[in-house]
């Protein structure tokens, strides 16, 4: 319960202080993570080619968990990731913006049902900046 009610308290925050949702490489956004788990993403630009990239979601189980001769089954839980991206813009010629992205961070499980875990991760793929955005 604890755990809903702060992810709740985040997303409202962030929806309250976020600029209009639109691909950007500059300043601040907001996006959705369709998945597993199921959250919001946001993208800090610092410079031109680097930027934060954070994201926070929740996990709704489904999962057999075996920790330690123990199963857990279909506890959720929530994922906090937090990278540093470098993108290539000139990788790909196109008339639209597909920059390359790669970078390093942390991430945070919460565990569902046993102690959670920290880690590294590398992150690597592409984007999709359109030049004109109606949203």
């Amino acid at each position: 319960m604890k755990k809903s009610v702060l992810f709740g308290m985040i997303l409202g925050l962030m929806m309250i202080l976020a600029k209009p949702i639109a691909a950007q490489d500059h300043g601040f956004g907001l996006g959705l993570v369709v998945g597993e788990p199921t959250g919001l993403s946001a993208k800090l630009w610092t410079s031109r080619i680097n930027a934060f990239d954070f994201g926070l979601g929740v996990a709704v189980g489904g999962d057999r968990i075996s920790h330690d001769n123990y199963y857990y089954n279909g506890e959720s839980r929530l994922h906090f990731h937090m990278d540093y991206l470098w993108h290539s813009f000139s990788a790909i010629n196109s008339s639209e913006r597909f920059p390359l992205y790669y970078g390093i961070g942390g991430r945070y499980n919460s565990g569902g049902g046993y102690d959670g875990s920290l880690g590294v991760r590398g992150v690597f793929g592409i984007a999709w900046l359109p030049r004109a955005t109606p949203i």
